[in-house]
């Protein structure tokens, strides 16, 4: 190889590692959020972002605290409340342009655990599913144990995950008024069977995606009929996926690892065939920091992370040429 040649590979081999790093950097750390951190004083499990009212709700567990925290997006304390929470593990907000409304999974063994709750902005108790201090395996009238975290759609209609390490290893979809729609429900590793199946959101292609986390993968059904479409366990021979959502733009499905402390951005397939799970970027938090679950503007495309190590939320927003891209 003469001079020329040599430099021409070195010119190649920086640029390619310039513009790999260029696209694969997504996010950075917002480190002014909150403005003030000193509100978060227990172990922060979930966190729900209300877009249309740009609000963050973050769920923390500890006693004699506050269970659910209220901040703008932007990291100003508004409100804290504890009216009938117990032990709160996933929680989703849902609202309309009538209604500011926060759904809560407890988990708790006290008298108020074992539902799924929704609640006002306020903290004002609006519907409890469940049989609230008993749990159970019953559909009629609906039970659970240790429910993980849900999902709804903006036409009411629900995706439930149950549970966390209880009886029941199953997915739930009810209609706007309740109705069971249809079920996964077994504990296995079998095709659309689970182990502590924690965390599931949606798609823009009607695809309801599970993080299976005992099972160290990801199960992916039709919104609509529930047929099982499919499942990734590539990526996850480490550890299994502790929370799933996808980016603004659909382009990526978030996935935090919580004990390996880790964000991973997955490609996100076209309709159709799933294919395999192919990593795209990675945010390596501090050790120890524990990845909960996680939640993401529908305003801003920032990323929100309860870390219950770390006993905090934190914010991660697009980079310019990411954020520009989705055209916010």
């Amino acid at each position: 190889m003469d001079t020329s040649d040599y430099h021409d590979s070195v010119l190649r081999n920086f640029a390619f590692q310039v513009s790999w790093r260029t696209e694969e950097i997504l996010y950075r750390l917002d480190v002014d959020w909150p403005e003030y951190s000193e509100y978060f004083t227990g172990a922060t499990f979930g966190v729900a972002v209300d877009s249309l009212n740009g609000l963050v709700y973050v769920a923390q567990r500890g006693d004699n605290i506050p269970k659910v925290l209220v901040f703008t997006e932007d990291g100003c304390f508004l409100r804290a409340w504890n009216y009938t929470v117990d032990t709160p593990h996933g929680i989703f907000a849902a609202s309309t342009l009538h209604e500011q409304s926060v759904w809560i999974t407890d988990v708790g063994s006290g008298s108020y655990g074992h539902t799924i709750k929704k609640y006002n902005s306020f903290g004002d108790l609006v519907q409890v599913l469940g049989t609230p201090g008993k749990k159970g395996t019953g559909l009629n009238p609906l039970q659970f144990d240790n429910p993980a975290e849900l999902y709804v759609e903006d036409t009411g209609d629900m995706y439930i995950v149950d549970g966390d390490g209880g009886l029941n290893n199953r997915l739930i979809k009810l209609s706007q008024d309740f109705m069971m729609l249809w079920l996964h429900g077994e504990n296995g590793t079998e095709p659309a069977k689970f182990n502590i199946p924690h965390s599931v959101t949606l798609d823009s292609a009607g695809r309801v995606w599970v993080a299976d986390r005992g099972n160290k993968r990801i199960q992916v059904f039709d919104k609509d009929t529930g047929e099982w479409l499919g499942a990734w366990t590539n990526c996850f021979t480490e550890e299994g996926p502790s929370s799933v959502r996808f980016t603004l733009d659909g382009k990526y499905l978030i996935v935090a690892q919580l004990n390996l402390s880790r964000l991973l951005f997955v490609a996100a397939p076209p309709a159709g065939s799933i294919g395999d799970c192919s990593v795209i970027s990675t945010i390596q938090l501090a050790d120890q920091v524990l990845p909960h679950l996680l939640d993401v503007s529908g305003k801003t495309g920032a990323i929100f992370v309860a870390e219950i190590g770390a006993k905090q939320v934190q914010k991660y927003v697009p980079l310019n040429g990411y954020f520009l891209s989705f055209g916010s």
